[in-house]
């Protein structure tokens, strides 16, 4: 059954700080977590950005097409009582990361692996998280200082820019990706991209249908978009 969206309740939207952090007001009242916590944002231009994904909203508020309010729901909601698990899934992906599963034929997908990964996993590496690739099916024994790591790296981050981290860690399959992209080193949209290397080969072999292509294209446009939380918190600043 599909979900009934809610009816849009309030006319205006505005943006207003206070005490060095930013609200979002739907008619005056500031705008709250679906467990009604008050939501606070750290930059201007943040609160900015979800105040548009409100006042875009027509007759009925979906919240499939607001990502950042969703990201910063999950922020101020949930990633506070549950850091110790989302670093340690942090640390799973690592062990089964996408670029280090290379395919032993034909050549032309190995030859686009390799141009598309070899690069990030040298990158990886030099940040102290060097990974092993194989072109078997079984997974392959991370080095511990490696997975320690990436433990670190999720630990450093406060619960706005973990939650963003282990969003793009699932959407890339990728560990690596995702720290580039967290370190500025890699655009969100160009990881995406990165990340797509088996699936664009795939499609290139049997097609694509039109709902998948449009599923992605979101998944992309969405990925982007997130990308600018980085920009809008001045991040990185590790």
């Amino acid at each position: 059954m599909a979900q009934r969206l809610a009816k849009r309740f309030y006319d205006s939207v505005t943006v207003t700080g206070v005490d060095g952090q930013w609200q979002i007001l739907l008619d005056g009242m500031q705008l709250r977590t679906p467990g009604k916590l008050k939501l606070y944002v750290p930059t201007k231009s943040l609160a900015e950005i979800i105040a548009r994904e409100w006042d875009a909203q027509t007759d009925r508020i979906n919240p499939s097409l607001m990502p950042v309010t969703r990201l910063m729901n999950v922020a101020v909601e949930q990633t506070p009582d549950r850091r110790a698990a989302l670093i340690a899934e942090a640390r799973r992906y690592a062990e089964t990361d996408l670029i280090c599963y290379r395919a032993p034929e034909p050549r032309i997908l190995k030859e686009r692996q390799s141009a598309a990964w070899d690069k990030w996993q040298v990158w990886a590496a030099a940040q102290g998280v060097e990974l092993l690739t194989t072109e078997s099916l079984q997974a392959v024994a991370q080095p511990n200082e490696s997975l320690k790591a990436v433990e670190r790296f999720a630990a450093s981050l406060d619960d706005l820019h973990l939650t963003l981290f282990v969003h793009f860690v699932a959407v890339f399959g990728s560990i690596v990706l995702a720290m580039a992209v967290m370190k500025g080193v890699l655009r969100s949209e160009e990881a995406f991209d990165i990340s797509r290397v088996d699936a664009n080969y795939q499609i290139e072999l049997w097609g694509e249908d039109e709902e998948q292509a449009e599923i992605t294209a979101a998944l992309r446009d969405e990925t982007h978009i997130l990308g600018t939380v980085l920009e809008e918190t001045h991040w990185p600043n590790l």
